[in-house]
Parts: C-alpha cells; sequence; structure tokens
C-alpha cells in the first residue's frame, strides 16, 4: 500500500435542546446541491480549530473562541465517484455571539435548527453517518472503505 493525503474537513455543530442547525445548499452548488449539511470547510494552512472559528464567521456571521469547541466525532470518508479519501472533523460549539445567518447566499438557501430524531432530506451521506455516531456516543465512524 502506498500513502496518500487526506483532505480535512471541519464541521460545526451548533446544538440546541437536541437540535443541530442544518444549512441547505444551493441547488447550482458543485458540492451535494440542494442538501442539507452542517456549517463546514476544508482545512487550509491552519490549525483546524481556526478552520471552525474562520467557517463561522464566513458562513454564519457568528464569533466562536477556540476554548469553546469540543471534538465529539471524527469520520474517515472515502468519496467513492473521485476516490478521494478525507478525515471529517466534527467540533460541537458549547458557546458563540452573535446570531446565526445566510453570510454567502450563494451557497446557502436556508438555515434551519433540526432535531437528531428527524433529520431533513436529502442530507449530505457522511453527515447523517456522524451525526447518527454522534447522536449514538460514537466518537469515529469509516464510510466508503472496502472491509
Amino acid at each position: 500500500m502506498r500513502t496518500q493525503p487526506n483532505i480535512v474537513g471541519v464541521h460545526l455543530l451548533f446544538e440546541h435542546s437536541g437540535h443541530v442547525l442544518l444549512q441547505r445548499r444551493s441547488p447550482e452548488s458543485p458540492f451535494a446541491p440542494g442538501s442539507w449539511h452542517v456549517p463546514a470547510g476544508d482545512l487550509e494552512e491552519e490549525a483546524a480549530t481556526a478552520c471552525a472559528v474562520r467557517e463561522s464567521e464566513e458562513e454564519l456571521g457568528v464569533k466562536i473562541d477556540p476554548q469553546d469547541l469540543r471534538l465529539v466525532h471524527v469520520l474517515h470518508y472515502r468519496d467513492v465517484i473521485a476516490g478521494v479519501p478525507r478525515m471529517q472533523l466534527f467540533f460541537r460549539v458549547l458557546s458563540y455571539s452573535g446570531t446565526p445567518r445566510i453570510c454567502e447566499p450563494d451557497r446557502h438557501t436556508a438555515l434551519e435548527w433540526h432535531p437528531y430524531a428527524a433529520l431533513p432530506s436529502p442530507l449530505v451521506d457522511y453527515t447523517a453517518v456522524a451525526l447518527t455516531s454522534i447522536a449514538a456516543g460514537r466518537p469515529f465512524a469509516a464510510m466508503g472503505w472496502a472491509a
């Protein structure tokens, strides 16, 4: 086997009374058009928590202190179509300032709270696996890899 770099995705879990904040992606989005997804972004040349802070401001207009982030789930995902491996990090947001709003209307068309027990459809496939795992208290899942 050979070593292959993994893309790292950073995902934000804003939660309230058993609900999670989800964004509906634009129908024109190159990734998961029209699907629901948690606020997220790919890691750039920065720490994972810095990425989470940056994405929360860019996508939702809210401020987060890195100390208010807790890593609650890791999903090792292989996109079977592109064959690209991804390490998806899911951070629970313990506290934030501001009111979440759509800051990138070209990328997102809706922002809603959904109960973990009744997630909307269509939901990004790996997001569904991660949210189900998080609700069950599982810190790790793998998806798209051969057994």
